[in-house]
């Protein structure tokens, strides 16, 4: 287990632990001197006698002078009071920089992973579940770092807190650090019998019943209409009942074995103080009295340590599927906003592409093709649903990288190195335009920051999407709040806004994938028109469309069969 949360952890915070490490053990050591300081009281409390009986009390009340009893023991009861307080803010100080590292890597994890599966690709994203992609990022990351490495940071300082009264006891009052040692060992090693493999089991049952919760809400809403309208929505939710219910069910089993740590800890010094309860009758003197004083002090702060480390190893064990899940985080976690062109002079050209998803699919869906486009050309693509229309556009686009072949822009080999220059010269339009719950110009000027927008190329890639009128007949113009989905929009407007958002910017090449497909028929020859009009004014702008229909392909220079 560590060694994989030492690979998940990336190097600058391996490097930071030793940081950690030492707040830990400063904190133990803290903790020990809050004890340490309610001795005297404790000795004064017990022992009247202890002023002068007590060789250390002794001396502290010579050198400091003092004359009078009672004037001791309210300055030394003052300076343990402030010497608590000062501990108590130390402590707090201290603390700080130990939070602040878990949750700073707790930002540092969500990110990485989120990188990481943008990075993965298009076909990664397509073949695993949104809404459980999403729960990983934002949840799975915020449990592994408090569920995992809070309770380790924990276990480590309450361990060290108690060795450290524990060995201080057995130099001093053996018999007090024996009988803590009796009766606590039994108790820790019963709960961990207990729960050591049954956590474990809740966790990873808990995670999967909250995938499945995520995803079910995800996509009832996703697909609102078609659930209503086809009445799934109370299938839906029973299948959300039944896995709020194992939610429920793993909640209530770690609730109640969260109780174990208390009722142990507690009915073994209970056990341990009867017991000195039942020797001081046979033993008289002020020596029994000061050994059950000290083995209470004792044991009230180590009866809370020992349920801590008890109570942590339970998360621990409980959230340990997160391990699984963040071990395929990357490593580098820059992004640079490369806004740089590979521009197309005179053509792009695929040659002998095969392409193949990794489904288990035995027969590639691209085998061996080969196209040369012109600058200028306008292309149409046709073919049977399921012919490889889409692939190959997504591999023209630099979304899939072909398993043979290449993909050339004016000569030069598409890679890695120059992928997202090529994906900043094209414009694309697919056949459900995404659309961000924001305003017109922000769909439009997708991926600039909003106070950067230039706001008349906005409005110039509107006009040419012949969406002007449109624009100007909002509330607030382009500053108008669209709706999730553009769900205050219509299908053709949804798909003219895809246009405006490829023209906005200033594409070398247009790429149409069933752009006009889902819309009725006088909406699409609106569309069509509109696209055909930027054809004409724009002789260099090279234009490659997917369609079913004959219209939509009828201002194209070459028509390829799939």
């Amino acid at each position: 287990m560590f060694r994989q949360i030492a690979y998940i952890i990336p190097a600058s915070f391996r490097r930071r632990s030793v940081t950690a490490a030492v707040t830990i053990l400063l904190r133990a050591v803290l903790n020990f001197f809050g004890i340490a300081l309610l001795v005297p009281l404790l000795m004064l409390i017990l022992d009247g006698d202890a002023i002068h009986s007590h060789h250390v009390l002794q001396r502290v009340y010579e050198a400091l002078g003092f004359t009078d009893d009672n004037h001791f023991i309210v300055t030394v009861a003052a300076g343990v009071v402030a010497a608590i307080i000062v501990k108590g803010a130390a402590d707090m100080l201290l603390y700080r920089s130990e939070r602040d590292y878990i949750f700073g890597l707790y930002r540092n994890l969500s990110r990485r992973l989120y990188i990481d599966y943008h990075r993965r690709g298009l076909e990664f994203v397509l073949r695993n579940n949104s809404s459980e992609l999403s729960r990983n990022v934002n949840i799975v990351c915020l449990n592994f770092v408090v569920g995992v490495l809070r309770p380790i940071a924990v276990i480590a300082g309450e361990a060290l807190l108690f060795l450290l009264i524990i060995v201080v006891l057995a130099v001093f009052q053996p018999l007090t650090a024996a009988a803590l040692v009796a009766i606590l060992a039994p108790a820790v090693w019963l709960y961990y019998r207990i729960i050591r493999r049954r956590m474990e089991n809740y966790g990873k049952q808990e995670n999967e019943a909250q995938r499945a919760k995520f995803r079910n809400v995800a996509e009832s809403f996703r697909g609102y209409a078609d659930v209503e309208i086809n009445n799934a929505f109370p299938r839906m939710l029973s299948a959300f009942d039944e896995a709020t219910e194992r939610v429920i069910a793993m909640r209530k089993r770690d609730a109640s074995l969260a109780l174990l740590p208390q009722i142990f800890t507690e009915t073994a010094i209970a056990a341990g103080m009867a017991a000195m309860v039942v020797a001081s009758v046979y033993v008289s003197g002020g020596s029994i009295r000061l050994l059950f004083g000290l083995f209470a002090v004792a044991a009230v702060r180590l009866m809370p340590s020992v349920r801590n480390i008890l109570s942590a190893y339970t998360s621990l064990r409980y959230n340990r599927y997160t391990l699984d899940i963040l071990a395929c985080v990357g490593g580098d976690e820059r992004v640079e906003n490369d806004v740089r062109r590979l521009p197309m002079h005179s053509s792009l050209e695929l040659r002998d592409v095969t392409f193949g998803y990794d489904d288990g699919a035995k027969e590639n869906v691209i085998c061996g093709f080969s196209l040369k486009v012109a600058r200028g050309e306008k292309i149409g693509i046709r073919g049977s649903s399921g012919a490889g229309k889409s692939t190959l556009m997504n591999i023209m686009l630099g979304l899939y990288v072909p398993q043979r072949g290449e993909v050339l822009v004016d000569g030069l080999r598409l890679d890695a190195a120059n992928r997202r220059m090529w994906q900043n010269s094209v414009g694309y339009v697919p056949q459900s335009v995404f659309i961000l719950d924001a305003t017109l110009a922000e769909n439009v000027a997708l991926g600039d920051d909003a106070e950067h927008i230039d706001r008349e190329r906005v409005m110039r890639s509107l006009e040419m999407a012949s969406l002007g009128s449109f624009a100007g007949s909002l509330p607030d113009g382009i500053d108008t709040m669209i709706g999730e989905g553009g769900s205050r929009v219509s299908g053709g407007e949804r798909q003219r806004i895809g246009i405006a958002r490829a023209l906005y910017r200033n594409p070398d090449v247009l790429f149409f994938d069933e752009a006009t497909s889902a819309l009725d028929r006088d909406t699409e020859r609106s569309v069509n028109e509109s696209i055909a009009r930027l054809s004409a004014d724009n002789h260099d702008l090279t234009i490659v469309v997917i369609a079913h229909r004959e219209t939509s392909l009828a201002y194209c220079d070459r028509i390829i069969d799939i």
